[in-house]
């Protein structure tokens, strides 16, 4: 369904320094899959899904959609004729709704641009409402009525209204409590059985990204390191820094917790500007090699859909 070509999104920052967020990723992303993409902040996960569908202009590199290209550039026609295909669901549940705005206009307003009336615009409010565990009364009431958690259900269903096909989840569950992302994650996973959705999912919690996503996909200042079935990534990581940043993940058994050696990823994240040749994580990496310096590894499959750029597996 997805299928993304060396994308590419550099911002200009000032008088010859240019940040590369995303720097050549190319993935695919099968009908009724969710893509879990994890890595540490400032890697490029937000930036990568926000360029996917337009709200940031690509820079270079292919994107497509059931094999049609999508446009470099959105313009406002390209944004409507793919709002019904393409949504996304934003990180921050405070500051993704608009606090002069109506639960009912917030989550109608993808209807309301479609012509729908009105008296359709607050049946469909109302239904989805039920659907993600409020009430349809609460359709009249403003954004800062509701607690984190519930925002975050109403960002779902402004975004499931119009039902899309594939979904951009943007870290929906790193400003919740615990026990709220479970019932966030459950409720996407129900809702991609029901409508058969295609979800990239980004967050930061390896363990959530293994139980709800098919496939993990690992990124490091702007590329791509490790991609494969869940399972393999999170239990045969072959990255170094997958390696590492599994190792980080805490253990759910507090007792296993304290047995645990500590593990961290030495050094400071390289900076993203002006980047040069070489692997992004050889200043970091534990089997760094000369030539990672200066030799830009390139993905090698070393099993069934699973791959990795690393010198070592080269």
């Amino acid at each position: 369904m997805i299928k993304t070509i060396d994308l590419k999104k550099h911002f200009v920052i000032g008088r010859k320094q240019t940040l590369h967020a995303v720097d050549g990723i190319s993935l695919e992303i099968a009908e009724n899959e969710i893509l879990g993409l994890v890595g540490e902040s400032g890697s490029g996960k937000s930036t990568f899904g926000k360029t996917l569908i337009g709200l940031h202009e690509r820079t270079a590199g292919a994107a497509f959609y059931r094999g049609e290209p999508l446009p470099a550039r959105f313009t406002a026609r390209d944004h409507l004729k793919y709002s019904t295909d393409l949504q996304m669901i934003f990180q921050d549940p405070y500051a993704s709704l608009n606090p002069r705005m109506t639960v009912l206009d917030i989550i109608g307003e993808g209807l309301a641009l479609k012509g729908a009336p009105r008296s359709d615009i607050q049946q469909r409010v109302g239904y989805w409402l039920e659907r993600v565990g409020l009430h349809p009364d609460h359709m009249s009431r403003y954004p800062h009525e509701f607690s984190g958690g519930q925002r975050q259900r109403i960002g779902i269903a402004r975004a499931m209204i119009i039902e899309p096909t594939f979904v951009v989840c943007d870290e929906p569950i790193s400003a919740l409590d615990v026990s709220v992302q479970a019932q966030v994650v459950n409720l996407l996973q129900d809702l991609k059985q029901s409508l058969g959705l295609t979800l990239l999912f980004i967050a930061h919690d390896l363990s959530m990204v293994r139980y709800i996503s098919d496939r993990m996909a690992v990124m490091y200042l702007g590329t791509l390191v490790e991609s494969g079935p869940s399972n393999a990534v999170f239990f045969e990581p072959k990255h170094p820094y997958t390696q590492l940043l599994i190792a980080s993940n805490p253990e759910a058994d507090p007792a296993l917790e304290r047995t645990k050696p500590t593990q961290y990823i030495a050094g400071e994240i390289t900076s993203p500007i002006n980047l040069g040749p070489g692997c992004r994580f050889a200043d970091r990496c534990p089997s760094v090699m000369s030539h990672c310096h200066n030799e830009t590894p390139t993905p090698t499959i070393i099993a069934t859909d699973h791959q990795v750029a690393c010198h070592l597996y080269q």
